[in-house]
């Protein structure tokens, strides 16, 4: 691997005196499967619905989010790129790739890809962020065709559409799922052999507390706080390690940092808070 350079209760009675243990068991036994096997965190969709009318003011609490672009559709573009893809129309690198992007949002990302030539379907949980996405779409004509959004969870999407996209991206997701094995198998399911997984997230170390947290959430107020939990960040050799469990070889390893004087993010050899991963599914 290379690394560039360039973050259940119990049922509460309802007067049924036929009730009994066996069927208090299997309904706790059933809502732990449901617990388990989802990856939404519901308090994090919530949270972040309640942005859905700010999803697009570059100058508003999402300006670190915003700025972040340049680098994640670099990161997307030049990894399709590395992997071989053919472009045949300079100024659209991307037309004819389909791509997923899981927990779209307000389609920040999404609809910059689809610019440059892809075949978006961003997906959310969010029912406001995914009607926030589709208004700002549809003010750009260009679009339309390219770019299309459904409200949707990894967990329901995944299998109806296995082996159907050539990469899938979940930039800033990451470390807001449940599951994050789950989550990543079954984004992994809906890429063809050979396709692309790119992944941002933050690193669960001091710094990535100390500058993700408690400087980004609550002295500088780049983000709403609370939009972070540390304990569900993940270090590069965990998504490394549980890529592998799901058939993927990692490429690239980027790591990112942002500098808020200047509201800009760039490569670096850290991985310390932020960073990119770029994996492929292998063939058969």
């Amino acid at each position: 691997m290379k690394i560039l350079k360039f973050l259940p209760s119990r049922s509460i009675s309802t007067g049924n005196p036929f009730r009994n243990r066996l069927t208090e068991q299997v309904e706790h036994s059933t809502k732990s499967s449901i617990v388990k096997k989802s990856t939404v965190d519901v308090t994090t969709v919530e949270h972040h619905s309640k942005l859905s009318n700010q999803w697009w003011d570059v100058n508003g609490e999402l300006c670190a989010l915003h700025s972040l672009n340049p680098l994640r559709v670099q990161f997307v573009r030049d990894g399709l790129a590395n992997t071989g893809m053919q472009v045949e129309t300079p100024y659209l690198p991307l037309e004819g790739t389909k791509i997923l992007d899981v927990g779209c949002g307000g389609g920040l990302l999404s609809e910059p890809l689809a610019r440059i030539g892809a075949e978006v379907t961003g997906i959310d949980a969010s029912s406001e962020l995914i009607k926030t996405a589709k208004q700002h779409a549809s003010l750009d004509l260009n679009l339309d065709g390219r770019l299309n959004y459904v409200q949707a969870v990894m967990e329901d999407y995944y299998a109806k559409n296995k082996e159907r996209y050539d990469a899938v991206v979940a930039s800033e997701v990451l470390e807001h799922v449940n599951n994050k094995e789950l989550f990543l198998k079954y984004c992994v399911d809906t890429l063809i052999p050979g396709g692309s997984i790119f992944l941002t997230t933050l690193n669960k170390t001091l710094p990535s507390w100390l500058g993700g947290i408690i400087a980004a959430e609550h002295v500088l107020k780049l983000v709403p706080t609370g939009t972070h939990d540390w304990n569900k960040f993940i270090t590069p050799a965990e998504i490394q390690r549980l890529l592998e469990t799901c058939g993927c070889k990692t490429k690239l390893i980027h790591g990112m940092f942002y500098n808020p004087l200047k509201n800009e993010w760039f490569w670096t050899s850290s991985t310390a808070i932020n960073y990119a991963v770029h994996a492929v599914k292998k063939r058969e």
